[in-house]
């Protein structure tokens, strides 16, 4: 957290000595700060940083080709003379296991369209999950578990 941070003041200082503060100057300090970060290396920035930056960004990445392809299938389904759905609730086993975690993640499948997080069991065991089309619970829970679970825990531990 303090390697963000340290990167971010980098680059307003990149903005504020190149005099300007176009959002493609701001990027290239960025950049630049976390080229300074990785050479200076501990406890400052360090390739522990820069790994997960990046696993941030493929989260990102993840959830927007997710969010396309999600639409088109609810498109698709919508949009078919015959309507063949077969909506339900399922329990999704969690593996991540603090607060933020299971937020994010409840809120990436509910931004997704054609899926809903349901609740969270007291435990935070268990997320329950309502799908459009529910007709494989196994294969969403396995989709679930390999795209935004496994995203979410290399970006965050």
């Amino acid at each position: 957290m303090i390697a963000l941070l340290l990167n971010l003041l980098l680059a307003i200082a990149w903005a504020a000595v190149s005099g300007s503060t176009s959002p493609h100057n701001l990027v290239l300090g960025f950049v630049l700060g976390a080229v300074a970060l990785l050479v200076v290396r501990e406890p400052y920035g360090g390739r522990s940083y820069l790994r997960r930056c990046w696993a941030i960004l493929t989260l990102i990445l993840l959830f927007a080709k997710e969010l396309a392809l999600s639409a088109l299938r609810v498109a698709a389904t919508v949009l078919s003379p015959k309507l063949s759905i077969k909506p339900g609730i399922f329990a999704f086993p969690l593996t991540v296991d603090r607060d933020f975690e299971i937020t994010l993640l409840a809120n990436m499948i509910t931004l997704t369209p054609g899926t809903l997080s349901v609740d969270v069991s007291d435990d935070r065991s268990t997320l329950y999950v309502h799908a459009l089309d529910c007709s494989d619970p196994d294969k969403a829970r396995r989709d679930i578990a390999d795209g935004f679970e496994r995203k979410i825990m290399e970006a965050f531990r």
